[in-house]
């Protein structure tokens, strides 16, 4: 009950100090409110910009691995050598099936191949700039497919490679706009006839603009093949992915390339000393150098809003000092009253402190407002971390501002302090 009322007290001592001069108060405030808001509307936008394009790589799968010539990133010395990954064979459909059969410690796996700029038709009416995807069984595993009517393919209609489609919803939305339910309906692709069995849950656009299933037709992948010609291996033609989903912990993940990468080489006739000739794609490596690059944009914030904040702590400081000369005649009395140096400097610490967080909540409220103004695609959230982080640093900043003018008022002799007018 002591410690709760000192602080109230020392609450009651900080709000009257700072309304007896607001002009003085907010103007220190200034330095304060502008560095939180710099520092932590960097780190929102750079968060919300990692976690918008993060959430568009969605497409990818998480937890899975892609075996494919073409590696996502460069090598480790920055160079994409795409001269020696264009003669590297294709993923064929004997080596998915040998995978298949020889995996242990896989979770699902797929082999898959598209085709962009598709036309799909249905009576008079038709799409372009479709991408046509053939996809094996277990697609739905390693991918999500949320089917909204109907349903996903058969094991008989996959392995049979029968002529089926699932749609996505804007594909549906432009073949049958009066129609009601596509499924069962029979659309083209290729003059080849299709019976629609699902259509695709709405996903709406992502922020980079990267593959959405509202604009894409799955169909078998051996109906695929009989459309175009892949997963033979053949380097020149159209490219064939696996995607071999595994457990969710990286070790397992680590595992699992090191089982995948030992049956490939022992498929492929591939001797110790050679070197891969296909790549062990992880969506990871694509999120690490993108995480890299936002962590020195947060550092670039943190340079910014330090000079604001290092101004806002000064500004602190002085007007500390001046409370403190205002106030010296107040602080004899108390303490010849009984109050002990440590209330003493407790006071003045929570009033630094108390201003500090004033200027440090009008800064995350400029944030918040930030929010919500508009910016395209972007979806911009002030999150619990950055506001926790705002407040902890204001704190931080009124403790280091106030600590010296507190120690100062606390070593104050009561007789001289009350001589000081």
């Amino acid at each position: 009950m002591k410690t709760l009322g000192q602080i109230y007290e020392s609450f009651r001592f900080a709000w009257r100090a700072l309304k007896s001069n607001v002009l003085r108060t907010i103007l220190s405030l200034l330095g304060v409110t502008v560095g939180i808001f710099a520092i932590i509307s960097v780190l929102t936008i750079v968060d919300s910009l990692e976690k918008n394009i993060k959430d568009s790589l969605d497409f990818l799968g998480t937890g899975v691995i892609y075996i494919e010539k073409w590696p996502f990133t460069a090598d480790n010395d920055g160079v994409y050598r795409w001269w020696d990954f264009w003669k590297r064979p294709n993923a064929s459909y004997n080596e998915f099936k040998f995978l298949q059969a020889n995996l242990k410690n896989e979770n699902g796996m797929v082999i898959f191949s598209g085709k962009g700029n598709s036309v799909i038709k249905y009576g008079n009416n038709s799409i372009g700039q479709i991408r046509l995807i053939g996809g094996s069984q277990g697609y739905d595993v390693v991918f999500e497919v949320n089917i909204e009517k109907g349903r996903y393919f058969t094991p008989e209609e996959i392995e049979s490679g029968r002529n089926v489609a699932i749609i996505g919803y804007e594909v549906a939305q432009a073949l049958f706009p009066n129609e009601g339910d596509p499924v069962g309906k029979t659309i083209k692709i290729k003059n080849l006839k299709y019976i629609v069995a699902g259509v695709i849950r709405k996903e709406g656009q992502s922020f980079l603009g990267t593959p959405s299933n509202d604009y894409c037709t799955i169909i078998p992948y051996q109906a695929f093949r009989r459309l175009y010609q892949t997963g033979t291996g053949n380097p020149q033609e159209l490219t064939s992915r696996i995607g071999v989903k595994g457990k969710e912990s990286d070790v397992g993940l680590v595992e699992l390339e090191n089982e995948v990468r030992g049956i490939l080489r022992t498929r492929r006739g591939l001797k110790p000393e050679e070197k891969d000739n296909f790549v062990l794609n992880r969506p990871e490596a694509i999120a690490n150098v993108i995480g890299n690059l936002f962590d020195v944009v947060g550092v670039a914030g943190w340079i910014i809003g330090g000079f604001s904040i290092l101004v806002g702590g000064f500004g602190i400081a002085n007007i500390m000092f001046v409370s403190v000369k205002e106030r010296t005649s107040i602080i004899g009395l108390q303490k010849s009253l009984g109050a002990k140096n440590y209330f003493i400097l407790f006071q003045f610490l929570f009033e630094a402190v108390f201003l500090s967080l004033i200027g440090g909540m009008a800064g995350l409220l400029l944030v918040f407002l930030l929010t919500y103004v508009p910016m395209g695609s972007l979806v911009v959230t002030l999150t619990v971390k950055n506001i926790v982080l705002g407040l902890g640093v204001s704190s931080a900043i009124g403790l280091i501002s106030g600590i010296i003018p507190a120690a100062l008022a606390a070593r104050l002799d009561p007789v001289l302090a009350i001589r000081s007018n």
